[in-house]
């Protein structure tokens, strides 16, 4: 096993099959000038994005970060994603979460709810009020 926690999902092999399977599609469209070939290519490695944001949402992929070694085998699925990811960008998409963990879904106590306090004085913040 490696050192680092990437690619050890199951969302994560399943998107970079399908989208090897759609790219070897388009190259063959390519080879043999065939439109339908290319376009029927593109739409499979479009699908494989899908794919793999489904898979994430559902459990199947992983938050952003290391998650703890335990945790590591390919067919461990993260309990977590149905309250979203803090910091995820593919959960922010679905709805489930926004900045450090404050979104829908998000339920009192979970490790997603519990970050650090945020004050809201109302103000506009200074990379916001630059570029007005």
């Amino acid at each position: 096993m490696s050192q680092y926690d990437e690619g050890h999902t199951v969302a994560g092999w399943t998107g970079t099959a399908i989208a090897t399977i759609g790219s070897a599609v388009v190259g063959a469209g390519i080879c043999t000038v065939s439109a339908v070939l290319i376009t029927g290519g593109l739409g499979i490695t479009a699908a494989s994005v899908l794919v793999t944001w489904a898979l994430h949402l559902t459990g199947w992929g992983k938050p952003p970060g290391v998650r703890p070694r335990d945790q590591w085998r390919m067919g461990a699925r993260d309990l977590s994603a149905r309250a979203g990811h803090a910091d995820c960008w593919g959960c922010r998409l679905a709805g489930r979460a926004l900045e450090r963990g404050r979104g829908r879904g998000l339920e009192r106590g979970t490790a997603a709810a519990t970050s650090e306090a945020v004050t809201v004085t109302g103000e506009q913040e200074p990379a916001v009020a630059e570029a007005r």
